[in-house]
């Protein structure tokens, strides 16, 4: 029997990696996407905003609700973009702007100082008020140009750690199955599993 539950997004990008990640773990849960309204996200925290998605999802479709509220920490900025993230050059969610202004920012900024976390902080809801909140985090650097026409968002700058030297790639570079086995947000899935084998 298949078990239904909304991935608070409307990025199709987000709703094909939590299939694809489900897929592996959980093939019979079915990840749908939501439709509803767009809450205002207004918290200041990743875990706040994914919480504000999942409730308001679990809410509108009765079924239990995943929200996924992630992006870029850049250490010598102090952990920004953060929550930011989607937003870094302006309200109009340009993703090549965001990465083009983030690269700008650290033009004069030499290697071993570009460390970089991408972080995801999944939030469930369960209908009933059952809430849990988990995190992944992906270690790495940000590249000092785009690289790869794969992912979205921050992917082609991104280089994660624990790749052998010279054979160094951005995960614009890293296939789709490569990112979903490694990335912040299967750190995360693999964190919130135990829960999910509840519903």
């Amino acid at each position: 029997m298949t078990a239904r539950i909304v991935l608070a997004t409307h990025n199709p990008h987000k709703v094909e990696e939590f299939q694809a990640i489900v897929r592996d773990t959980r093939p019979d849960l079915e990840v749908v996407g939501y439709d509803g309204p767009e809450p205002v996200e207004d918290g200041v925290t990743f875990a706040a905003n994914a919480l504000i998605k999942a409730r308001a999802a679990a809410s509108h479709t009765g079924l239990p609700a995943l929200a996924d509220d992630s992006g870029i920490c850049v250490d010598v900025l102090g952990g920004s973009p953060g929550v930011f993230s989607a937003y870094w050059a302006g309200h109009r969610k340009d993703a090549r702007a965001n990465l083009e202004l983030l690269l700008d920012q650290l033009s004069d900024i030499a290697d071993p100082h570009r460390g970089a976390q991408f972080v995801s902080t999944i939030a469930l809801v369960i209908p009933d008020g059952d809430e849990h909140v988990v995190e992944g985090v992906w270690p790495g650097r940000l590249a000092v140009a785009s690289a790869g026409a794969g992912g979205f968002g921050y992917d082609p700058i991104f280089i994660p750690d624990g790749q052998a030297p010279g054979t160094e790639r951005t995960v614009g570079e890293w296939t789709a199955e490569e990112k979903n086995a490694a990335s912040h947000r299967a750190r995360a899935f693999a964190a919130l599993a135990p829960l999910l084998a509840q519903l």
